[in-house]
């Protein structure tokens, strides 16, 4: 049985607590530039699917879900977050969080699901939340990386990376089945699958064994399968990182995330062990440089 009002009690506290769910990004002499409101008034529309016949309740649901998340953001007037709230029946709900990602990342997401359960049970019981005061806001971090990199720091971590990633132009010859586009076009899919429970942890217990994670031992895996298809032995793979080295930043709700590029060279005799020693190298290193936004 969903509590309407204490959902909406619950991230009324989290736009409160977490500045960056009150920002505003504008434009003033060619630059952005973030306003931050002291209150922004949160609407939830709700909509009931409770009438139409059983069976077709969460197909209908699932479009409007569809239609909603695809409605755009107006960045320089907001609200930034948005919520729907669908009710199938008396104790069966969906609810859409719509968040855009200049205000949020994936790790953003965890932490938002994380206090909304504790502050929904608070505001269900009527009993006050007791989550921890923040160290700091998003505009703090913001602007100690400004600091941060005008205080010579961005110098030499552009150092490193131009000369970790060397010739930018290199690209990956693989045997597709039409030739890459003069453009970048992004038209793709996606394929989900498992790995069977026990192959996970024999490369659980092979990481353990060589001191590295489960990301560089499938990393290494995936630049030997990219060698086999391309014949090339010099590889530059994109990936994703989280950005928060400080502790100030772990229960922030922004955007931090960043892109790295990994580096590898796969010998041709080498072991796989070998490989997977050079890889969690080239992973330490670059996590050592991770600050430095990509773009630059």
């Amino acid at each position: 049985t969903l509590d309407p009002k204490a959902l909406r009690q619950a991230f009324e506290a989290l736009v409160a607590r977490h500045e960056s769910l009150r920002t505003l990004f504008r434009e003033e002499g060619g630059e952005p530039l973030q306003v931050i409101l002291s209150t922004l008034p949160l609407a939830m529309l709700e909509e009931d699917f409770a009438e139409l016949p059983a069976d077709q309740r969460e197909d209908a649901a699932r479009v409007r879900l569809e239609q909603l998340a695809r409605q755009p953001f107006d960045l320089a007037n907001g609200p930034l977050l948005r919520l729907h709230l669908l009710r199938l029946s008396d104790s069966e709900h969906l609810l859409l969080l719509n968040l855009h990602h200049i205000v949020s990342d994936g790790w953003s997401m965890g932490v938002l699901i994380d206090e909304f359960a504790s502050l929904y049970g608070a505001c269900v019981t009527g009993r006050g939340a007791s989550l921890p005061p923040l160290p700091i806001q998003y505009a703090d971090h913001a602007r100690w990386q400004r600091l941060w990199m005008a205080a010579g720091e961005e110098q030499r971590q552009l150092d490193y990376w131009t000369q970790h990633i060397g010739d930018p132009s290199l690209l990956l010859t693989l045997p597709s089945d039409r030739p890459r586009p003069p453009q970048q076009s992004y038209r793709g899919a996606t394929l989900d699958f498992q790995l069977p429970t026990a192959l996970v942890s024999e490369l659980r217990s092979l990481a353990r064994g060589q001191g590295a994670s489960l990301f560089m031992v499938l990393l290494a895996a995936f630049e030997v399968l990219l060698v086999r298809y391309s014949g090339q032995r010099e590889l530059r793979i994109g990936v994703p990182v989280a950005n928060r080295g400080r502790a100030e930043c772990e229960r922030l709700v922004g955007f931090f995330v960043n892109t790295q590029v990994l580096c590898g060279e796969v010998e041709e005799h080498a072991s796989f062990v070998d490989l997977l020693d050079a890889v969690r190298q080239a992973v330490l290193d670059a996590q050592a440089h991770q600050e430095l936004p990509f773009e630059r």
